[in-house]
């Protein structure tokens, strides 16, 4: 069997065991797993994205401003909802503001507020990349749609115990 045809993390996960870290094989093989996959739907979303100009964290920024009722919120509120650090918000924002597709201001109620904006031209090219993740990713993401809802199920487990608060939408 060639290298090509070898899974390289069943592969890592015999050697793991082999080396005497046989209890934690499982758990390096399912992280290992995490990383690869999302390595892959990554290449997939980047193929949609990038022919817009988008990356997937950009796009996080553009869909939570049209879905938000004003098209608009704080910055500190945008960090938030993306679970990111205020600086790669601020980061994501300004290159979209740049490229026409958010504007930022500060509201005379309260300047210290940063406030971003979805524009028309953000609207739009939300739009393109929803229908094309829709078609090219999110509708065909690897497993069937039972799987594909006892995975997320899974993987809410794991960010739960991690800290994650999980409520019902």
């Amino acid at each position: 069997m060639s290298d090509r045809e070898r899974d390289p993390i069943r592969e890592a996960r015999s050697q793991w065991a082999k080396h005497g870290w046989g209890e934690t094989a499982d758990g390096m093989a399912m992280v290992t797993s995490i990383f690869r996959v999302q390595q892959l739907l990554m290449e997939r979303i980047d193929v949609v994205l990038r022919p817009l100009d988008l990356s997937f964290a950009r796009y996080e920024v553009l869909m939570l401003l049209s879905f938000s009722s004003a098209g608009a919120m704080p910055m500190t509120r945008l960090g938030s909802l993306l679970q990111v650090h205020p600086t790669s918000a601020s980061s994501a924002v300004a290159r979209l503001e740049r490229q026409g597709f958010v504007q930022r201001s500060r509201p005379e109620a309260d300047r210290r507020v940063v406030l971003a904006s979805i524009t028309s031209r953000g609207h739009d090219v939300a739009q393109l990349a929803s229908e094309g993740l829709n078609r090219d990713v999110f509708g065909s993401p690897g497993l069937g749609q039972a799987e594909t809802i006892e995975l997320t199920g899974l993987l809410e487990r794991m960010r739960v115990s991690a800290g994650d608060v999980v409520t019902e939408v």
